[in-house]
């Protein structure tokens, strides 16, 4: 049996506005992995793996690298403190650029990256929208997955910007965190199912009917 390697890269804001959703977003990011804790159990022929990056203009911090997710555990309030502005674009390349490296040359490999923040580009220093657009447009054609999820802000005109069709709107408080999550799981047991049955990955990420746009609201 080839055994399919998913590597989950989570890119989340950290940013001084996050603070006000930080207890659902600790426990939003939990629920995920328990989500592909059971998903790697239902699918014994994947093996998944998740990559956890935050970023505030105080710096983007790895937080998990690679790590097989039945050896991860929770985050806390220690791991997870929002702060100061969002260098969004510097978050996305500098996570993507390294998953980049770390699997090239691995066979069956499947990539995942969720992008998750309450606002817009404000503090890169190293890219711009122009490489970002370039290195999400690259990664695409080798068949990762992208996917946006934003709030207070025009979501779906930033992401397809960057050439990201799968996006979803949110509100920031914590009944509409909680709707955001539960299609969230969803989405990824979906995207386990498309791997197995070795259907497309990349469109409708949160259409639960399989059609082309991948748009949602929370």
């Amino acid at each position: 049996m080839t055994t399919e390697k998913v590597y989950n890269l989570i890119i989340l804001d950290e940013s001084g506005s996050m603070l006000s959703i930080k207890k659902p977003t600790i426990s939003g990011f939990n629920e995920v992995v328990q989500t592909i804790k059971g998903i790697q159990k239902k699918y014994p022929e994947q093996q998944h793996f998740i990559s956890f990056v935050s970023f505030n203009s105080l710096g983007i911090k790895t937080i998990l690298d690679k790590v097989p997710v039945e050896g991860i555990h929770e985050i806390d309030e220690k791991t997870y403190q929002p702060n100061a502005g969002t260098p969004l674009y510097d978050a996305i390349a500098f996570s993507a650029l390294k998953l980049k490296m770390d699997v090239a040359g691995i066979e069956n490999v499947n990539v995942l990256v969720t992008i998750l923040t309450d606002g817009e580009e404000n503090a890169s220093k190293e890219f711009n929208h122009a490489q970002v657009n370039s290195i999400i447009s690259e990664q695409k054609n080798l068949g990762w997955t992208f996917t946006y999820i934003g709030a207070n802000h025009d979501v779906e005109k930033v992401a397809h910007s960057m050439s990201i069709n799968n996006t979803m709107t949110f509100q920031a408080n914590e009944p509409d965190m909680a709707i955001l999550f539960h299609k969230e799981k969803s989405a990824r047991e979906r995207y386990s199912e498309k791997i197995r049955d070795k259907k497309d990955t990349q469109s409708g990420f949160y259409d639960e009917d399989d059609k082309t746009s991948g748009n949602s609201k929370a």
